[in-house]
């Protein structure tokens, strides 16, 4: 398997390369891109780690040598988010940075399964679409919003709370990826139950648990080192599902049939081609049908946004 990160000198992209360096299946392939000239030394860093994955870094303006042969490709290239911002800002600098991108990937390995982590995600994706589309290339079934870090970070919290090992809760994150379009299926969560008052502030707590991060490091930055983990936990499935793995199932941000936007994030049964199967959300608790009917105005202005920034 060959993965390329793009942004990979970034604080998430070397987080992740960090973690797929040491977790690809022996004789994978690495291949790092970053703008910034200290990419080529990222990967010889990460060369010296002792593992059977081969490492390559490429810089500059040309993405193309690190995209040749890719079969998977995650994009975490963009600006962070600083104190005051939230991820509507990040827009104009990012949109233009994934369409670039992606306009490369289209044409280089225009069959990857491609994981988009560019904030906002929810925006990012519908670009990236739409710049595949215009390049007769898009397959809906292999291009995917990393929306991992909400999932982990539901986890981390839940367990926290309730006094469990983080390895035995998995919380069904759906919607989008940013404020109110994160939506946590507690009522899914398989031996836990929550008070009407752990539920509303569990939820407001993963809706702004990045402004945590943001507001934590005090102008250092945003969150790099849980999201390097999430994108490197939901690229792996990638590759496992492309092994031939069965019975891989992670949430992600992907376009499904229209029925609550053009873009949603649900359970997604992985395979050899992408997408397999979209799993349908379930039952739903009455505070969650609320909050997913009150999501989705914001979700399609998004969505829409993105669509519009192409067809400029």
């Amino acid at each position: 398997m060959k993965v390329a990160v793009l942004g990979a000198a970034g604080g998430i992209g070397q987080a992740l390369a960090l973690l797929l360096k040491t977790q690809l299946p022996a004789g994978s392939e690495l291949s790092l891109y970053d703008i910034a000239p200290v990419t080529p030394g990222v990967a010889v860093d990460l060369s010296h780690i002792p593992t059977a994955v081969k490492i390559q870094g490429f810089s500059g303006e040309d993405a193309t040598p690190a995209l040749q042969g890719a079969d998977v490709v995650l994009m975490s290239a963009g600006v962070a988010r600083k104190p005051g911002m939230d991820r509507a800002d990040l827009f104009n600098v990012n949109a233009g940075i994934v369409r670039n991108l992606i306009d490369q990937v289209a044409q280089t390995a225009p069959k990857a399964l491609i994981g988009v982590i560019t904030n906002p995600v929810n925006t990012t994706v519908a670009i990236a679409a739409e710049v595949l589309k215009k390049h007769g290339v898009y397959d809906k079934n292999r291009l995917f919003g990393v929306t991992t870090l909400d999932i982990i970070r539901a986890n981390t919290f839940v367990s926290e709370l309730k006094g469990k090992s983080p390895g035995e809760i998995e919380v069904p994150v759906v919607g989008g990826h940013s404020g109110v379009t994160i939506l946590p299926l507690l009522s899914q969560v398989n031996d836990v139950s929550f008070s009407d008052q752990e539920i509303a502030d569990l939820t407001r707590r993963i809706q702004n648990a990045g402004t945590e991060v943001v507001e934590a490091k005090a102008g250092g930055g945003s969150a790099t080192l849980s999201m390097g983990q999430a994108a490197a936990r939901f690229g792996l499935s990638l590759v496992r599902a492309l092994k031939g793995e069965e019975n891989i199932v992670e949430c992600a941000y992907v376009e499904g049939d229209g029925e609550y936007a053009r873009f949603f994030s649900q359970p997604l049964l992985l395979g050899k081609s992408g997408i397999v199967e979209r799993r349908p959300l379930g039952n739903l608790s009455r505070y969650e049908q609320q909050a997913l009917d009150g999501m989705l105005e914001t979700l399609k202005k998004d969505i829409e946004q993105g669509e519009a920034f192409v067809k400029q």
